[in-house]
């Protein structure tokens, strides 16, 4: 039987739910299966689910499974973990399977004597936003994740060809992916995501969907929900849709800019009318912490070694560490608006990153800033891919790593960042990542045999 869509029109609202009210929505929803949802390190979305006879042990955190088969956990020797939901993140998923209803929990995972796994990205930024709670700091982030739709073949594997042929802001019939677009939002509407807009990007076949403003932690839950949800449909309408930060040679490749501001007693501590550009010290100090960390927390926020084939001049990416008003080539860019709407954005992330580890290193660098009361330098308003390079020496500018082992070299001598991980999560993040550069290291490339087989 063909997935159908619920009749379900609006998303639900299970904030501060109990236990007994997750079952009892569940049944009423008609829910058959429950998936529990997590991460592993690298960022990729892993699930146990369970039937409906199991749905209690479920919301009870009594389900577990078995982590050293989990990427980055544990070995094998103290492999069990436990499933603990937060009930806050129940939703209905919007078509029904063969199964029937399929509903979700995102979970945090814990260890069988009941404490917090410290492997588990989810908490790892849980602490991250506890260090800021007791400065009196709430951090708020928006994330812009990019994608790519690729055609599939009569066998369902991915070809290497987009699905249409436009570029930035353009609309049907240059734009194919439209539809798909349209019917991504509607599910991700129905997760519970408030959408803002969604529009074709620079290169063929790429795509951006914009969410809502929120709380650090909901953004990474969102962002999680939102890599499924576009998976999903564009499989389902016979489309592969990839996260991969560079996936076209010549191509714009896929960045997530995140806006982040910090709030303190409801209000937004970036804003200052009376100060310079409108910008508190509290926001100063935020992006030297930023720029000063940036070399160490790329590793996190690009992990992959194809996310510094996007990080290269000429592309929109930026690979400056700098800041500036409106000028789009620094790393870090102040949008326009003031008040409560005042952040920064910090431009250089990609969507193949952890979403809890990338918010968890990005808070832990800002508030390191703050803390320090650093004041970053003026903010470079000149288009620094033209500027020379007496010019971007006087103005201080220095770039990002240039490739993935450069920045796990930088990660090993930032212990701001290190902390951020955690020991646990940074030593298996640096052994994961040493290792695919050793592999990589190691292979012969097309580029290498048809540059130099017949030359040499």
């Amino acid at each position: 039987m063909a997935a159908t869509k619920s009749k379900k029109s609006r998303p639900i609202n299970t904030k501060e739910a109990s236990k007994a009210d997750i079952l009892k929505l569940a049944k009423a929803e008609g829910v058959q299966f429950l998936r529990l949802q997590f991460t592993d390190i690298t960022g990729v979305n892993k699930n146990i689910e369970v039937p409906r006879s199991q749905f209690e042990k479920a919301v009870n955190g009594d389900i577990m499974f078995d982590g050293s088969s989990i990427e980055g956990f544990v070995r094998i020797e103290e492999s069990d973990m436990i499933l603990n939901p937060d009930l806050d993140t129940f939703q209905v998923f919007p078509h029904e399977d063969e199964g029937g209803k399929v509903a979700r929990l995102i979970c945090d995972i814990y260890t069988p004597d009941g404490n917090p796994f410290e492997g588990c990205p989810r908490q790892a930024l849980k602490k991250q936003i506890s260090i800021a709670s007791k400065m009196g700091y709430e951090m708020m982030a928006g994330v812009e994740a990019e994608f790519f739709l690729f055609n599939l073949d009569e066998y369902g594997k991915t070809l290497m060809e987009t699905n249409d042929t436009g570029g930035y802001f353009d609309m049907t019939p240059i734009d194919q992916g439209e539809p798909i677009r349209r019917l991504i939002i509607e599910d991700l509407e129905f997760m519970g995501l408030e959408v803002e807009a969604g529009h074709h990007e620079v290169a063929p076949g790429q795509h951006e969907i914009d969410f809502k403003y929120e709380e650090a932690l909901v953004t990474a839950d969102s962002l999680t929900t939102f890599k499924f949800v576009v998976r999903s449909v564009a499989y389902s309408h016979g489309f592969a849709a990839t996260f991969m930060p560079k996936p076209i040679e010549g191509q714009n490749g896929s960045g997530m800019h995140t806006h982040q501001s910090l709030f303190k007693g409801g209000k937004n501590s970036f804003y200052d009318p009376k100060a310079k550009w409108q910008l508190s010290k509290t926001a100063l100090a935020y992006i030297g912490g930023l720029l000063e960390h940036a070399p160490g927390l790329v590793a996190v926020t690009n992990p992959l070694i194809n996310s510094y084939k996007r990080l290269v001049p000429g592309y929109e990416a930026p690979i400056n560490v700098a800041w500036s008003m409106r000028n789009r080539s620094p790393m870090i860019r102040i949008p326009d608006k003031r008040g409560p709407s005042t952040r920064c954005e910090l431009r250089m992330p990609d969507p193949s990153a952890n979403a809890y580890l990338a918010l968890a290193v990005q808070l832990a660098a800002g508030i390191d800033g703050v803390k320090r009361k650093l004041t970053p330098p003026d903010p470079v308003n000149k288009n620094i891919f033209t500027m020379s390079q007496r010019e971007r020496k006087r103005n201080k500018i220095t770039e990002l790593p240039r490739d993935l082992h450069e920045a796990l070299d930088c990660l090993e001598k930032d212990q701001v960042i290190q902390d951020a991980l955690g020991p646990h999560i940074f030593e298996r993040f640096l052994e994961a990542k040493r290792t695919e550069w050793k592999e990589y290291s190691a292979m012969v490339s097309s580029w290498e045999v048809d540059r130099y087989l017949g030359k040499f």
